[in-house]
């Protein structure tokens, strides 16, 4: 399941056996976040969580159409690899699953559940929905509903750095199913060849859709997939947020100095389905309940604060705090109107002709 230990060095990382002659980034250690590190890193993956939650009801409710992917169990990829990274310097685009990513950089929780509802104070102007959604002002790059087509705009991206000179750096989101399509090695081979500052993200939730990852790929250690194109290769804990921090820092420190490409395989698990419409039965309850049980990332940092001399009541009341944005964004998108039909005609071209 989503918590099996892959580190064979127990710091909650491994990566593959290093070529001959080859150099490789150093082996992640799990970060040594301060006490208000941590609470800031479970204050972000409770925001994703209960922003994720009303927008399944709200989905329910009629109030949101369209595709849904929610980011429920995921959470701690997201915040653990951008805390990582410098808002406003460097770029994240990621598919169709992309709440959170933006959540996690800084998006006001407001705009995204109006453009959830296709309101005209959306990010996108309510015309992109759940699955296209975009800030240049934040450098996140969408929300993708083609899967594996971000991987090489996100290549794109990178190089935009590489030739600006900016020292920004790209990270670029799919998932395990993504990992078979043919324009992601199309991407490996050009960002290696030309050293591009890009961390390719495979967010392995362990179902491609129904399927899951061991019957749709031959090869299921997914962080090898780079191994032919020379770009080294990670496996992550994606359920611990301090080993998806830890191997984030080593990501960013080996693409910052100009060695080209990383591939991190993050080993997480979705709770709901693909989307708001999928059932799920490929899998059954007792297997969801058991990642909730052992392996949730919110309540191991939950414990992890609790250690630290956190209390049962000062969580509680970060909970109430968050509940209370997340209710004030719902409010803020239910009573936005929706966009003007003359809306229809802009941003479909860069200029006016």
């Amino acid at each position: 399941m989503a918590r099996t230990s892959t580190a064979k060095s127990g710091k909650g990382a491994t990566s593959a056996p290093p070529p001959a002659n080859r150099e490789r980034p150093e082996e992640p250690a799990r970060y040594e976040a301060s006490k208000d590190e941590l609470l800031e890193f479970y204050r972000e993956m409770l925001l994703i969580r209960r922003f994720e939650e009303k927008a399944g009801q709200l989905y329910g409710l009629g109030l949101i159409g369209g595709f849904c992917h929610l980011y429920i169990g995921q959470e701690a990829v997201a915040v653990g690899l951008q805390s990582a990274l410098e808002m406003g310097k460097d770029s994240v685009i990621t598919g169709y699953r992309d709440h959170g990513h933006m959540l996690a950089y800084g998006i006001d929780p407001k705009v995204i559940m109006a453009e959830l509802t296709g309101r005209e104070a959306g990010i996108s102007r309510g015309k992109g929905g759940s699955m296209h959604m975009f800030s240049v002002e934040h450098k996140f790059y969408g929300g993708h509903g083609i899967v594996g087509a971000q991987v090489s705009l996100g290549t794109g991206l990178a190089f935009k750095h590489k030739y600006a000179g900016d020292g920004g750096v790209a990270m670029a989101y799919f998932g395990d199913g993504a990992a078979n399509q043919g324009q992601v090695y199309e991407s490996f081979n050009m960002a290696e060849l030309w050293k591009l500052p890009i961390i390719f993200v495979i967010e392995n939730n362990q179902y491609a859709m129904g399927t899951s990852v061991n019957r749709s790929s031959a090869e299921d250690q997914l962080y090898r997939r780079g191994e032919s194109f020379r770009i080294p290769g990670i496996q992550v804990d994606g359920m611990d947020v301090l080993a998806v921090r830890g191997a984030a820092e080593t990501a960013v420190k080996w693409v910052r100095e100009g060695k080209g490409p990383v591939l991190l395989e993050l080993k997480t698990y979705r709770y709901r389905g693909h989307s708001m419409s999928d059932p799920a039965k490929y899998r059954s309850r007792e297997e969801v309940q058991a990642v909730r049980d052992k392996s949730d990332p919110i309540e191991h940092a939950k414990k992890e604060l609790e250690a630290l001399g956190i209390s049962e009541d000062a969580l509680k009341d970060i909970d109430k705090e968050i509940r209370k944005i997340v209710a004030e964004a719902a409010d803020f998108a239910e009573t936005s109107p929706e966009p003007e039909a003359a809306e229809l005609y802009t941003d479909v071209l860069v200029d006016t002709y």
